[in-house]
């Protein structure tokens, strides 16, 4: 299902984060889960994948993860301050200490001038409160934009876990 080299870099995250005693969650729109069925499609997972929220609508991004209405309304769904609430309400949802979320534009559709296909956030959140985004655009058709997402979110994990 995965590209070796998927499965080499979650495997390295879930080491890094079982040598930290750390947990993980996923909060994903775009990617709709993609991040966390790659961690948890190697054997052992359970002890550092504690949960995943898929968001895909707006309503499911403030009620699952509190995220503000007004913070999507002013930013939009897909904006770095978005993925942030996103990860820090991840945090709060759920006794892990790192959480990564993405959100994004995959396409065909749906893009525009200032928000193109292949427009990515991703949030990074630690149970010590700091969170960092990055903004990415990723070419290619949905598929290759969501896998974009999805290395660079377990690329991101890895570096934040010291794996």
């Amino acid at each position: 299902m995965f590209a070796a080299e998927i499965l080499s870099v979650a495997q390295s995250v879930l080491d890094a984060c079982r040598a930290r005693g750390w947990q993980l969650a996923t909060a994903e729109s775009c990617t709709g889960g993609l991040v966390a069925a790659a961690l948890t499609a190697i054997a052992g997972a359970s002890d550092v994948v504690e949960r995943g929220f898929v968001v895909y609508s707006n309503e499911a991004k403030s009620g699952l993860l509190g995220v503000p209405p007004v913070t999507i309304a002013a930013h939009g769904a897909v904006s770095a301050e978005t993925a942030a609430a996103m990860a820090r309400g991840a945090i709060l949802r759920a006794p892990a200490d790192l959480a990564i979320s993405v959100t994004g534009i995959a396409g065909p559709g749906g893009g525009s001038p200032e928000k193109p296909v292949g427009l990515v956030f991703l949030g990074l959140a630690g149970h010590d409160g700091r969170c960092r985004t990055e903004r990415h655009v990723f070419a290619g058709d949905r598929t290759a934009v969501r896998e974009a997402a999805l290395r660079s979110a377990l690329a991101l994990l890895a570096a934040a876990a010291g794996g």
